[in-house]
């Protein structure tokens, strides 16, 4: 899903480009109707294709299964806290890449930078069923790539960089992105019922939407940051997600068999 979603996302970047082509003023109007057609088609087509059934859980139970099994397990804590900073790490990087990019001046073709990114993410995907096969366990694999992204976004926070040693950089913090991104959904699938599974992660985005909001009002609106004080503090997010993840190993793993007393 992940090599799917950067190819699809690859896709839209060039179908735009073609689109605006060389008069951005005239023709920025012809890629967002592209974009509400895809959408109306996309929306037709999973209404045609969903026939599953609904299942029928009141609140009380779901409550009651959500605090059995989500908030009094310090695993689930663990893999959501580790989500949560991975995901404000990238949220913080696709606001910023841009003017870190242009910084001083520099022209950058961010149209043509912005593919080539994705296409990143999709190497790193690639490398996902390597590891499953691997005798390096999940969490090990992800304390390693958290490490090496808080160590990326620690050198663009606070290291000028010319523009291919940024570029190159960039490149690797999403090629790491896209090998973290199925673990943890593997290890979601260890650790969570599926019944479970979409409010843990909405439990992951909620501090995440929070911090994020708090930055771009201290940023944007106070002007009480700078922008490599918000990077630097996404690095100490991935930092501590290799914590959460080293800690989550240390735990071990409940049998799965557990989880389905729903």
């Amino acid at each position: 899903m992940t090599f799917f979603e950067s190819a699809a996302l690859i896709g839209s970047q060039v179908m735009s480009n073609w689109m605006v082509g060389g008069n951005l003023e005239k023709e920025i109007a012809c890629p967002s109707t592209a974009a509400i057609l895809t959408a109306i088609v996309g929306i037709i087509c999973i209404s045609r294709v969903y026939g599953g059934s609904p299942q029928t859980v009141t609140f009380k139970e779901y409550k009651v299964s959500f605090y059995s099994y989500i908030l009094c397990d310090r695993r689930i804590w663990l893999l959501a806290c580790a989500q949560s900073c991975l995901h404000f790490s990238i949220v913080v990087f696709w606001i910023l890449w841009a003017p870190t990019l242009v910084a001083d001046g520099r022209e950058v073709y961010l149209g043509l930078m912005y593919p080539c990114v994705l296409g990143a993410r999709m190497l790193g995907s690639t490398l996902f069923p390597w590891f499953i096969n691997a005798p390096l366990r999940t969490e090990d694999c992800l304390v390693y790539a958290f490490i090496i992204q808080g160590l990326l976004l620690s050198i663009i926070a606070f290291d000028y960089q010319e523009i291919g040693a940024l570029v190159t950089q960039y490149f690797l913090f999403h090629a790491c992105v896209g090998l973290i991104l199925p673990s943890l959904a593997r290890l979601r699938t260890m650790y969570v019922p599926n019944e479970l599974r979409g409010g843990m992660i909405s439990l992951s985005l909620a501090p995440t939407n929070a911090a994020i909001l708090f930055i771009l009002m201290q940023r944007g609106y106070y002007r009480t940051v700078e922008n490599s004080e918000v990077i630097a503090f996404a690095a100490v997010g991935l930092f501590a997600a290799a914590g959460c993840m080293y800690v989550l190993k240390r735990l071990g793993k409940q049998p799965y068999q557990n989880w389905h007393k729903l």
